[in-house]
């Protein structure tokens, strides 16, 4: 609203300045055609002084001569009246002539007279401009400082949450590797939290969904898929697949310079277990993806899994094999290596990426599209402990007291109505935890659950209880919609919103990994 205001104050005052250059060139050019026609006065007032005298004197002759053609010549009857006629003609062209100049110095001074007049006008109307301009500048000064001070507010707030958000969800990338096999039984949907009704989210994959998912590459190898179906599968068939030089080096930061092959031996990223549990087709097309990644970032590459885990010693075995039965192959896009992007778990929808002026496809993936989303998807098939989670601690284990992810109604219907207040674009100062301080330290001040309920008051009503909840998603790999049945009735919520706000008002470190996500209620 405040930049709608200022767009409409600077076009008023832009308008009124249009408005003047306009009488301004409307003035100037009647002033030029009056400064003209005055410099012509002079000549045309002594042309009329002249046509004034000769029409008197042909006057006057005309009536001498008219009476000496008819008593004293020799002319016919018909010759004296045709040289009559003549005469007043010249008469007549005479009196048209004077006519036409007086007229036009009558003209001369009206306008004269009308151009004071609009010039005192002009003179009121560019001072009444003046004032409202001032004024207009005045406010969209103040307007805008007050913008530029609310900017720098908000910038703070965001930073703040965003660094709650990071702190809870330890946003990172991460590999099959870093995984563990077996997970925790409370972020599994069967647990029983010991009351009801209780709510929780449930996270499909983690930590981003773009390129290859590592289980989804084991779910295809298990279903009979070789390494160049599970590559073209998660880049697209625009790829191709080709042999590259052995010997380019790869310089790891920390550990120094590897030839290509060497360099991938030593990717820890998947299980050596894989290949012997039907998956070998994975490794291979993990080995592939090592290569190209590191290529496409021009050979030099971290040893962290911010690039790929790389540890000195070759990791051996299922991978070693999987490396050599690919060796040099690497994916190219458009001429180049293409940077081959992969994480764990992607919860069975692959998002679209570019690079090298290529793009991946965004697909569900399983085996039978969307409508086999949950049942086939090949994450599943693989058994990934990551697929569907809740997620209710950080990544080093701090729970902050809390021993699974499940809310009661109270606690669900307060995320509700921070959601509410979120949506509604006003303000959201004390959007975070209750028990922020306790858990992450900090000096912010958290909105208790009543304020937070009198702040949604504000836009439509709080909510104070929760008999169900549906979840409707979109067709591009994300949560829709949310509908709540409250006590105000059925709340339908935005997901990307919803996933938002509830990582920035649930309790503890309780979040959501991914914006394709389930509410569920017991």
């Amino acid at each position: 609203p405040l930049e709608t205001t200022l767009k409409g104050l600077e076009q008023n005052l832009a308008n009124i300045q249009d408005g003047i250059k306009r009488v301004e060139a409307s003035f100037k050019d009647k002033e030029r055609k009056i400064n003209e026609g005055d410099k012509n006065l002079t000549d045309k007032q002594i042309l009329l002084e002249k046509r004034i005298r000769n029409f008197f004197i042909k006057d006057k002759r005309l009536d001498s001569l008219t009476m000496q053609m008819l008593f004293g010549t020799k002319n016919s009857l018909g010759q004296t009246i045709r040289l009559a006629g003549y005469n007043q003609r010249v008469l007549e062209q005479d009196r048209n002539e004077i006519v036409q100049l007086v007229l036009f110095i009558k003209n001369l001074e009206e306008k004269k007279e009308e151009l004071k007049s609009e010039q005192a006008r002009l003179i009121v109307v560019k001072e009444k401009t003046d004032e409202q301009a001032a004024f207009f500048r005045k406010e969209v000064a103040g307007a805008k400082a007050y913008q530029s001070d609310l900017q720098g507010q908000i910038a703070q707030l965001s930073a703040r949450q965003q660094a709650l958000v990071s702190a809870k969800t330890e946003l990172f990338s991460t590999s099959v590797g870093d995984v563990p096999l077996s997970d925790d039984p409370a972020s599994r949907p069967d647990y029983s939290p010991g009351f009801s009704p209780a709510f929780a989210a449930f996270s499909f994959g983690a930590p981003h969904f773009k390129g290859m998912s590592q289980y989804g590459a084991y779910g295809r190898a298990k279903s009979g898929q070789n390494y160049e179906q599970i590559l073209r599968a998660y880049y697209g068939g625009g790829i191709e697949i080709k042999d590259h030089d052995l010997n380019a080096q790869i310089t790891v930061e920390g550990y120094g310079i590897y030839s290509l092959e060497e360099y991938t031996k030593r990717i820890y990223e998947v299980p050596n277990s894989w290949g012997d549990e039907g998956g070998m087709e994975a490794l291979k097309a993990q080995a592939i993806a090592a290569r190209s990644y590191a290529l496409a970032r021009g050979g030099t590459i971290c040893a962290t899994e911010s690039c790929q885990v790389f540890k000195p010693e070759p990791k051996g075995g299922n991978w070693e094999r999987a490396v050599n039965e690919t060796q040099g192959k690497v994916v190219y896009a458009n001429g180049s290596p293409f940077s081959t992007w992969y994480a764990s778990t992607s919860g069975g929808y692959q998002e679209s990426y570019s690079s090298n002026g290529y793009s991946t496809p965004g697909f569900w993936d399983t085996s039978n599209g969307r409508d086999g989303w949950t049942s086939n998807a090949y994450e599943k098939i693989a058994g990934s402990s990551w697929f569907y989670k809740g997620w209710y601690k950080t990544r080093s284990g701090k729970s902050c007291g809390r021993p699974h992810p499940w809310l009661n109604n109270e606690e669900m219907s307060d995320i509700v109505n921070a959601v509410i207040v979120y949506s509604s674009g006003g303000d959201t100062s004390g959007l975070f935890p209750e028990d922020i301080q306790s858990c992450f330290g900090g000096g912010d001040n958290p909105w208790s659950k009543d304020r937070m309920a009198q702040e949604a008051d504000k836009h439509g009503g709080r909510v104070s209880s929760i008999s169900g909840v549906v979840v409707l998603y979109s067709s591009d790999g994300t949560t829709g919609k949310i509908t709540f049945q409250t006590n105000r009735g059925n709340i339908a919520l935005d997901g990307n919103i919803f996933y938002k706000a509830f990582n920035l008002r649930a309790p503890g470190a309780i979040h959501l990994k991914s914006g394709l996500y389930n509410i569920e209620k017991k």
